[in-house]
């Protein structure tokens, strides 16, 4: 499992975005990105950097790296994403969103389940769901269309599930995922469409950069 050992608001900074690492905090004035002083890229060069235009291989390098980080991936993990992204039919960046999306800890955070990325990682990995009846702890696990995502009957009574149900009765769900209402078991309905997905991420440039 990859993770992030340094300050997650300096990814943010770097990328001159929020990246949503941080959950519910990056909805709130403690955001880095909601303080003036703290906008511009880190480092001690950091003003300079941020009037220095980008060159191409710049940009392409910092869509590539603001993806990686959203997701929480190594560059291998990334790499490997990218690799079967080409090998499918269609547009390739629009495949590499959809096997993003379709990640079994992006699909609990989609859900509601988790506030951030990592944490819906962390109760992958800790047995908190069942795919398809079947308890998996992979957070890379491919879901696909009509897999049924549930939780554990052992978790169910642990006080993060009962903080974690709160939040997804109130949940703003993607169309390509449902929500049964009692029993909380989350569905795959279909792949997500590139419009569905609000990143503000530039894929192609993505791709341009590996087939450089």
């Amino acid at each position: 499992m990859s993770v992030i050992w340094t300050s997650k608001c300096r990814y943010c900074r770097r990328a001159g975005q929020k990246l949503m690492l941080k959950g519910a905090r990056c909805q709130t004035r403690k955001c880095a990105m909601e303080r003036e002083a703290r906008k511009k890229p880190p480092g001690q060069h950091g003003d300079e950097a941020s009037r220095r235009r980008p060159t191409e291989y710049g940009q392409q390098l910092l869509e590539k790296q603001k993806l990686k980080r959203q997701y929480l991936l190594r560059e291998k993990q990334f790499s490997s994403y990218m690799e079967e992204a080409s090998r499918r039919r269609g547009v390739t960046g629009e495949n590499l969103i959809q096997l993003l999306e379709t990640r079994l800890d992006n699909v609990v955070f989609r859900l509601g389940w988790a506030s951030s990325r990592g944490q819906a990682r962390q109760m992958v990995s800790h047995g908190f769901f069942n795919v398809n009846g079947r308890r998996t702890n992979v957070a890379s696990f491919q879901t696909r269309p009509g897999d049924v995502v549930g939780l554990h009957p052992s978790k169910r009574e642990t006080k993060l599930v009962e903080e974690a149900t709160k939040a997804v009765a109130t949940a703003n769900i993607p169309s390509w995922l449902s929500l049964d209402p009692e029993s909380f078991d989350g569905k795959v309905l279909r792949l997500p469409e590139r419009g569905e997905v609000q990143n503000d991420i530039n894929e192609q440039l993505i791709v341009e950069f590996y087939t450089r």
